[in-house]
């Protein structure tokens, strides 16, 4: 019989309320239609009234951000990169960037928690019959969670909500889990605000935005630069292996 089937009521509350939490947050943002606001279009057409609130309130726009981006990480509105794109027109790259990382960190925390308390001792103890891919993640994030979960972070190209849930499902201790996440989302948060910030640039000339655009361009370099980062560090290895 299974193990929640003894657990008392109050045990399972506890076990899922973190995930109800995180449903009903992402019910709620489609309900109100709030995800139709995270597009460039929206954010050409507020420009100006998104940055008179943060010149009168810049504090409360600080948090105010770190909260939003934070709740759209954890449950996964599609389009939250024009957030960050928000984050260097509103703030800056240096400012917008890591207001970014740390609301990505938040997000990613509570996703974690949330699959590792309704799902993980079930999905634990299947992994650890499993092989192949699945053997190779678990015994990774196992035995080198904070550097491997690193390697994953930083290069922008595994979808960031999967590499939460694994994290959750998986024994990752949560402060390697954190420290991970934060540091590796940092660079390409950084990027995003870059480019947020030369199509600040952009709308203020009320021309269109255009890649070719230098300060846009070259942070999108950038993040080419940062998705090869995993076959280079697999070379390197593959080289040190072989010597």
């Amino acid at each position: 019989m299974a193990k929640s089937e003894h657990a008392p009521p109050q045990d399972l509350i506890g076990r899922w309320a973190p995930l109800a939490f995180m449903v009903l947050a992402a019910v709620l943002v489609y309900a109100t239609g709030a995800n139709r606001y995270v597009s460039l279009h929206e954010l050409r057409l507020r420009q100006g009234m998104l940055q008179a609130f943060v010149a009168e309130h810049y504090m409360l726009s600080l948090l105010a951000y770190v909260a939003v981006f934070s709740i759209a990480t954890a449950v996964a509105v599609p389009g939250a990169v024009f957030l960050q794109l928000a984050a260097g027109l509103l703030f800056g790259t240096a400012v917008g960037g890591s207001l970014t990382a740390f609301g990505a960190t938040l997000g990613a925390v509570a996703m974690y928690y949330a699959t590792r308390s309704a799902f993980g001792d079930a999905l634990r103890a299947k992994a650890a019959k499993a092989d192949g891919v699945a053997a190779r993640w678990r015994e990774g994030l196992e035995r080198h969670a904070f550097w491997y979960l690193l390697s994953l972070r930083i290069p922008p190209v595994m979808p960031f909500v999967i590499i939460s849930l694994v994290a959750g499902f998986a024994a990752v201790p949560v402060r390697a889990y954190t420290a991970a996440t934060l540091l590796g989302v940092w660079p390409s948060a950084l990027v995003y605000a870059s480019i947020g910030a030369g199509l600040s640039r952009a709308f203020e000339r009320d021309a269109a935005v255009s890649l070719w655009d230098p300060a846009i361009f070259l942070p999108l370099m950038g993040l080419s630069v940062l998705s090869l980062i995993p076959a280079a560090v697999g070379l390197v290895r593959r080289k040190t292996a072989t010597a």
